[in-house]
């Protein structure tokens, strides 16, 4: 589909700028680093719906970047690498990716199995109604009520409820919570730094329970300190 955003991440100038080129020319919107760490925090803010992960980074192994990615992501991943070895490219599925490109490649075959892997994603799933103690979130409807009484919240306090209500039960780590209320805060005019100042007060003083959850009469959400929500 065109427009997606598609992570690149590759420390090698001329690899970075020709990939740039031929996604773009595909009709993709391209997220440009050289960096491990730089495409861990693109992947948080930005959304991307797949990523190209290079193996060989300056800071940190590709494989890595995968593993983190899936912990908290279900984008699609493609390793593209110079190493052609079996046991590499069984490290790499092993770690999260979904195909494994060598280099040099092709830039037809690459951007037929980036689609590839964009068509089994199946981006387009229905969201889910959460009903929980009186408590019903309308994902798709974007509205909240508690026991049948509409509760109006901010386009943000929104985006951090659904975050908190799909993973219940779960640990929300500072870098998924900022990666599932990025968009909302983007889109209504909250800049970056304001988003994380948001999180970071929320992980030292329980912030999120007191102002989003407790504000619905809701207050079971705990903060765990340098771990998340």
């Amino acid at each position: 589909m065109a427009g997606e955003r598609i992570l690149v991440c590759d420390d090698d100038p001329q690899i970075l700028r020709a990939l740039r080129l031929m996604l773009r020319g595909a009709g993709y919107e391209v997220l440009a680093t050289a960096t491990a760490e730089d495409a861990l925090d693109r992947a948080a803010i930005a959304g991307p719906h797949a990523a190209i992960i290079d193996l060989m980074l300056p800071d940190r192994p590709g494989l890595e970047v995968c593993c983190e990615l899936r912990e908290w992501s279900e984008l699609p991943i493609i390793v593209l690498s110079a190493l052609d070895e079996e046991e590499t490219k069984i490290a790499a599925l092993h770690s999260g990716a979904d195909d494994y490109v060598t280099k040099p490649f092709a830039p037809g075959e690459l951007v037929a199995r980036l689609q590839a892997v964009l068509r089994r994603a199946g981006r387009a799933e229905v969201e889910p109604r959460i009903e929980l103690d009186g408590l019903v979130v309308d994902l798709a409807a974007h509205s909240v009520s508690l026991d049948g009484e509409e509760i109006r919240l901010t386009p943000l306090e929104f985006a951090l409820l659904k975050a908190l209500a799909t993973n219940r039960g779960l640990l929300m780590t500072h870098r998924k919570l900022l990666s599932e209320a990025a968009f909302a805060a983007l889109r209504f005019g909250h800049e970056r730094a304001g988003l994380e100042r948001i999180i970071a007060v929320a992980r030292a003083s329980n912030f999120a329970s007191r102002t989003v959850l407790g504000g619905i009469g809701m207050t079971e959400c705990d903060t765990f300190v340098q771990s998340g929500f």
